[in-house]
């Protein structure tokens, strides 16, 4: 008989948390959640520009992008502990270094470019791997609680990276955010985060065994497809450009925030305020999502919540005053849309294509969005810089929204890939009876 849904949280709570944590400090929240915060501090002591010190989250994320099938194949093939702490540990350490940067942009850039080299197995890439494995009744709550990871940094990141400069500067204030990932998250991921036994997984995660003798290892198995079979499907691809549409508006939204909001008269305060706001909508956004997920068909539920970030576009973008309050609803409708969408990518990766090979399609969908938002944070700097406005690339990030949304309504009703896996089982019984 299938375990109660609460049994899978009484397995798997303690990879959970060790998720959460991991994906809180990982090199995808606490470089996005910061890099705004340093853009000031690094023009007033180098004269750098928006575009130019942007242009170094950009490297990162680019790099990290076409890496990620890299760490997808080895959470696969080496399992997803050894990559996520690795990767973890060494983030934290080329994070710090950035406290003993000398005033090179050449320097700067080749710094993001090791953040993109060796950080990208902390993201939720392996992290979400696990907790597909641990949960399946559950799996869109406990993916949501995982990426709630990224709405703690999101909340609490911009108010101590402001607290931080202002107290020890900007170079100090690196090596001390590296201590999160270094001595908070990487021992919580050493003591509780690991994959599944095979007899631990869900029921619905269970292959049927197969015939004595068979060089397959049945305890092993998981259900799904390959790489190369799901990306010759409609599907992969719609939602590979629904993630790269809407991760490109969102993504220099966020970098660029606080940019938007200085000239028109918002403290440095009063921006933590709002950025925290935006933390809070992100948690909102998972938990409210996730659950939905677990209950209703995906592209539905997250039809309106990636449409309504095209209201927060028009706020930003209008001349009219921008009061305080309409910052903050702006800001939380952006972060909202934001925890929807990376939950999808992680849920609609298990259900349309199975766990067999998880980390390689994940990755691969990954790569839109680390893409995407990789090259947005230049693109509205670039905008910003050139036009002296942030309105044209508010007013496209608009379409995008709405557009990437629509998209994932055409993607269909979710595989059955335990069903197929018995079947194929029933079907290959005669002949190994025979054999």
């Amino acid at each position: 008989m299938p375990d109660a849904p609460s049994g899978e949280f009484g397995r798997g709570w303690k990879v959970l948390v060790a998720s959460l944590v991991g994906t809180a400090f990982g090199a995808s929240p606490l470089p996005f959640n910061t890099i705004g915060l340093f853009i000031e501090p690094l023009q007033q002591e180098f004269g750098w520009t928006k575009a130019e010190i942007s242009f170094g989250i950009t490297i990162y994320g680019v790099l990290g992008a076409f890496l990620a099938p890299v760490f997808g194949w080895m959470a696969d093939r080496f399992g997803v502990r050894p990559v996520a702490l690795g990767s973890l540990a060494a983030f934290g350490l080329v994070f710090a270094s950035f406290s003993q940067m000398p005033g090179s942009l050449g320097w700067f850039y080749f710094l993001w470019t090791l953040v993109g080299l060796v950080g990208i197995g902390s993201v939720p890439i392996t992290w979400s791997r696990a907790i597909n494995l641990w949960f399946f009744r559950n799996r869109g709550l406990a993916l949501g609680l995982t990426l709630v990871g990224t709405s703690i940094s999101a909340a609490v990141l911009p108010k101590l990276t402001v607290a931080l400069i202002d107290w020890q500067g900007w170079r100090m204030s690196y090596a001390l955010l590296a201590l999160l990932p270094l001595a908070v998250a990487l021992p919580l991921g050493l003591l509780w985060f690991r994959e599944p036994r095979p007899e631990e997984r869900p029921p619905e995660l269970q292959v049927p065994a197969a015939a004595p003798g068979s060089a397959a290892s049945p305890a092993a198995a998981l259900p799904g497809v390959t790489l190369a079979e799901a990306m010759r499907t409609r599907g992969f691809w719609l939602l590979w450009v629904s993630i790269l549409l809407v991760s490109f508006a969102y993504g220099g939204a966020l970098v660029h925030l606080p940019s938007m909001l200085s000239p028109l008269g918002f403290t440095r305060d009063d921006i933590g305020v709002v950025m925290g706001v935006f933390g809070l909508s992100i948690f909102a956004g998972r938990i409210i999502t996730g659950a939905l997920l677990d209950r209703f068909w995906g592209p539905l539920v997250t039809l309106p919540i990636l449409c309504l970030p095209a209201l927060s576009c028009w706020l930003l973008a209008t001349d009219h005053s921008l009061t305080f309050q309409m910052a903050m609803f702006a800001a939380f409708l952006l972060g909202f849309a934001s925890g929807a969408e990376t939950d999808l990518i992680a849920y609609l990766a298990g259900r349309y294509f199975g766990m067999a090979n998880y980390g390689k399609i994940y990755s691969m969908l990954y790569m839109a969005f680390g893409i995407a938002t990789a090259v947005s944070a230049t693109a509205y700097g670039w905008v910003r810089d050139t036009t002296g406005s942030y309105d044209p690339i508010l007013s496209a990030a608009a379409v995008m929204f709405v557009v990437g949304a629509c998209l994932l309504l055409l993607l269909g009703p979710y595989p059955d890939f335990a069903a197929r896996a018995a079947a194929k089982d029933a079907t290959s019984a005669p002949s190994r009876a025979a054999s």
